[in-house]
């Protein structure tokens, strides 16, 4: 039935074309079929629901921004980097002024 519909515009096109140069020559004629078609193949694909992908509901997070960092997919991929701390949230692990930024604390 979708392909009905889609050849059905396209020729519908094709048609109003010829009605419109029905006083031309025949190449002027057939330009103006092409063109006919050409706009009526869109219009029946669309109407037909052809090439038309299903769209996947929105996955809605606290966080819409992937890559944020604290989306649980994010939080689960670096997970042995920040040891479960969302990012910019890990607790130092010295105390405070006690050498808590030497170099091999870092990190």
């Amino acid at each position: 039935m979708r392909k009905l519909i889609f050849i059905g515009f396209t020729v519908l096109g094709a048609l109003i074309g010829l009605i419109s140069a029905a006083n031309s020559g025949w190449e002027t004629r057939l330009v103006m079929m092409g063109v006919g078609a050409l706009f009526g193949a869109p219009i029946g694909g669309v109407l037909a629901s052809i090439g038309m992908k299903r769209r996947q509901p929105l996955e809605w997070d606290e966080n819409p921004l992937p890559g944020m960092g604290t989306t649980p997919k994010d939080l689960a991929a670096n997970y042995w980097r920040d040891k479960g701390h969302p990012p910019f949230m890990k607790p130092s692990e010295a105390e405070p002024d006690k050498h808590m930024f030497d170099p091999d604390r870092l990190g």
